[in-house]
């Protein structure tokens, strides 16, 4: 079984946040301390945090965790038609 990297997240706690969704819905992504270079469990490179998924699940996790982005997205964006002109 090999692992594939779905995803490079950029802020930190967006990858928790991704990794526990992926988690709750049954997949089973590498946590940070799994990864990282010899000597440096969950180093984080400067392409951002690897969400990191068994071969098997790659296809699937993406389509979730690409949703999950979407609405992240979608939350940040403030609602116009609240604020008064």
């Amino acid at each position: 079984m090999g692992l594939t990297t779905i995803a490079k997240i950029d802020d930190l706690g967006e990858a928790r946040l991704l990794i526990l969704a992926l988690k709750s819905h049954g997949f089973h992504p590498i946590e940070g301390n799994e990864v990282g270079l010899a000597g440096f469990a969950g180093a984080i490179g400067p392409s951002g945090v690897p969400i990191v998924v068994p071969g098997s699940e790659a296809e699937d996790a993406k389509i979730l965790l690409d949703s999950l982005r979407e609405d992240f997205k979608k939350e940040s964006i403030p609602d116009q038609s609240d604020q008064e002109t």
